[in-house]
């Protein structure tokens, strides 16, 4: 798309170059920022796009206004769940619909901006990487606002776990915004299993085995403290879920094959910075 278009008299499944995935559970006072932001954004970018909201059975207005607003500006759409079923179910079932040649998905919150996508979506379409995710324990990261100590703590030592038990050498799996090709990610997320909070983990440990290549990049990033992860029955699922993880391996639940192949992955011309 032409710097300046608009997606209004655009086929989507024909052209689409980014699906953004955006879950969203009782999001009604939060989400209308989060998309004026995320479709202002794009719009001013050489890229067509479309948004995708995941409604995980809210029940307050979430669905009504995500529906207004895709109305007016004709650029994504919102599926809903018929009752909440997690995070990683609804990620899932929206890139599983995405039609982009990229995809991402992001919290609500927009804890990382979304003006950071640029530097994830670099190292893909440059072909130096399948999977590019934004990591608050890089070096190079701005944390611009901190989360409450006792988060942090527990991060941390869920991150240690899962590099002993899962994908040993990446700093964070847990910050809300990753980015794929569309032929890795219909793979990823077609093996999935997880509906919760520890998707990511069972994501990237897939990606692993698949042998896609995963770059951890630095980005801003601002702690919300309207956290969904509750401190202690989400940690204790979390720690059970990494023991899913390898059983599910085990017993051989994880294609690491590809089966279904979109769109070619090949090195394109620069994301306008």
């Amino acid at each position: 798309m032409s710097s300046g278009s608009t997606l209004r008299d655009r086929d989507l499944t024909q052209e689409c170059y980014l699906s953004v995935v955006i879950p969203a559970y009782n999001e009604e006072k939060r989400l209308p920022g989060t998309l004026k932001r995320v479709y202002d954004y794009l719009s001013n970018q050489a890229m067509s796009f479309e948004v995708i909201v995941v409604d995980d059975g809210s029940t307050d207005g979430t669905v009504a206004m995500a529906e207004r607003f895709f109305q007016t500006r004709q650029c994504g759409k919102v599926l809903k769940n018929d009752k909440n079923q997690g995070k990683g179910f609804s990620v899932k079932r929206g890139v599983l619909h995405a039609q982009g040649r990229y995809i991402v998905f992001s919290d609500a919150d927009l804890s990382t901006p979304i003006e950071e996508l640029k530097k994830l979506l670099l190292p893909l379409t440059g072909g130096s990487c399948d999977v590019a995710i934004a990591s608050r324990g890089h070096q190079e990261s701005a944390i611009r606002i901190s989360q409450l100590w006792y988060r942090s703590m527990m991060g941390k030592t869920f991150n240690v776990l899962v590099q002993q038990f899962a994908v040993p050498g990446i700093k964070d799996t847990q910050c809300g915004f990753k980015c794929f090709t569309n032929r890795t990610a219909m793979h990823l997320f077609s093996q999935q299993r997880l509906t919760g909070f520890s998707f990511d983990v069972e994501i990237l440990f897939i990606a692993r085995r698949a042998r896609y290549t995963i770059q951890e990049i630095p980005v801003a990033w601002i702690n919300s403290p309207d956290s969904r992860v509750h401190i202690v029955t989400d940690s204790a699922r979390m720690l059970l879920d990494l023991g899913r993880i390898r059983l599910n391996d085990l017993i051989g639940r994880y294609s690491y094959q590809e089966t279904r192949t979109k769109f070619a992955t090949k090195p394109e011309k620069s994301f306008r910075s």
